[in-house]
């Protein structure tokens, strides 16, 4: 390489060198001028149930039985222009039925179709969540970016309590039961909670670790709409009542012994749909999905949810105190 190629290599480096000091200087410049703002945040959507009615090994039938709905109010502070956090209420239904997931093909599931539960379940969820912009916002609210694509996570706390309907007969117990009405689980036991041999009561408040993606749309100075999809993990098998062992005919008394088994009821439980005929044709040849002791799938990621939302962002006016870069 002659004396000028070496000349013009250099040149080269130290442009390109000065150049990131200098892009290194004006971000740093930015962040010192950036303006904090505020805004609060308004969001609807779907809810959908992963768990042992609906398994993690068949995700997009799980995504797409029974979703249900969610609404959320939030407030956020944009700290930097690519950091924010958000403190968020929402307020979620998520619902899973043994019956509405396997009656497409009862052959192959058999033993959801078999086991006939079902639940409902309204959370409560207060999450605090970290937001990264990919896209920085300018100096002040007016200069945010048009389009800006984020990623969030951070922690929730959850409460819930799952229900699910009466059976249209007690079996024989009192004759024709009065209604088929909504009834709350967890505190039936209809695992054997609490009774000596079987575990505690579960509890009806939890943690999970919301992480996600989104993206906001500047409409104008004080509006943004957007779409984000989240999912929950949450730290407990019981967001749908289910998660061990049939308890045993003396750990149960009073309603809990409906609730807690419904594979020999001839409707599905939750659709009041007949359906009996199909199960016993099915495992005459096989009563293991009618012998098993196992309730819920053991082993598996505990309960989670996936909320989808579309919202509304107001972003609150505040005085600029800084002057403008030059």
């Amino acid at each position: 390489m002659n004396k000028n190629n070496w000349l013009m290599v250099c040149a080269a480096a130290a442009c390109l060198l000065v150049g990131q000091v200098t892009e290194g200087i004006a971000q740093k410049r930015l962040n010192a001028h950036f303006v904090p703002y505020s805004s609060v945040t308004f969001g609807g959507g779907s809810s959908t149930y992963f768990g042992d009615l609906a398994g993690y090994r068949q995700p997009f039938k799980s995504l797409t039985t029974l979703p249900r709905w969610n609404v959320g109010l939030g407030y956020s502070r944009q700290f930097t222009p690519h950091f924010a956090a958000r403190a968020m209420f929402t307020w979620a239904r998520i619902s899973g039925d043994d019956f509405t997931f396997s009656k497409s093909n009862p052959t192959q599931l058999a033993i959801p179709y078999a086991r006939n539960l079902h639940f409902r379940n309204d959370l409560k969820e207060f999450a605090l969540t970290g937001i990264y912009n990919f896209i920085a916002d300018g100096r002040t609210p007016e200069n945010r970016a048009k389009i800006t694509p984020y990623l969030f996570g951070g922690v929730a706390l959850l409460a819930h309590s799952p229900e699910a309907r009466t059976p249209t007969e007690t079996n024989g117990n009192n004759g024709a039961y009065e209604a088929r009405k909504w009834v709350k689980l967890q505190p039936l036991h209809t695992e054997g909670q609490g009774q000596p041999g079987y575990e505690k009561p579960y509890s009806l408040v939890t943690v999970a670790i919301p992480v996600g993606i989104g993206a906001r749309y500047m409409i104008n100075e004080f509006f943004n709409v957007g779409l984000e999809v989240g999912y929950r993990y949450t730290f407990t098998d019981y967001l749908d009542d289910v998660g061990g062992d049939y308890a045993q005919p003396d750990a149960l008394q009073g309603l809990s012994t409906l609730m807690a088994d419904r594979r020999f009821e001839r409707d599905a439980a939750r659709e009041n749909k007949e359906r009996y005929t199909v199960a016993t044709q099915l495992f005459t040849s096989d009563p293991t999905p009618f012998s098993t002791t196992t309730r819920g799938e053991k082993g598996i990621l505990p309960d989670g949810y996936l909320l989808t939302q579309l919202t509304i962002q107001y972003v609150i006016p505040g005085k600029i105190k800084c002057p403008p870069i030059r």
